[in-house]
């Protein structure tokens, strides 16, 4: 890439509210992980007793819906991120693309 364009991107203000937004997003979204799953460890690793108990009459303990809940968890914030990069975020990068390259 041309070093002139990439100054011009860099420079551009729309540039530096997409680098702003997308980091504060991101930031938000791995706070949100790392409580869910490291909330699940502390758990695992000082409530042994809250996940052992089990619920009804079969095998199924709490802490099996707990996990499947981290897990499922992962896949929505995953899934809402792409969809914000996908729209708002694109939309910022080709606007960028568009003033730049006049």
């Amino acid at each position: 890439m041309d070093d002139q364009l990439t100054q011009r991107i860099a420079n551009n203000p729309r540039y530096q509210e997409l680098k702003a937004k997308r980091s504060r997003f991101g930031w938000l979204l791995t706070a949100a992980m790392m409580i869910v799953y490291y909330g699940f460890i502390l758990l695992v690793a000082f409530n042994k007793e809250f996940l052992s108990q089990r619920m009804g009459e079969g095998v199924m303990t709490v802490g099996i819906p707990i996990g499947f809940g981290v897990i499922v968890f992962t896949i929505i914030i995953t899934a809402i991120y792409v969809r914000r990069a996908n729209n708002e975020f694109d939309e910022l990068s080709n606007a960028i693309v568009a003033e730049v390259q006049k």
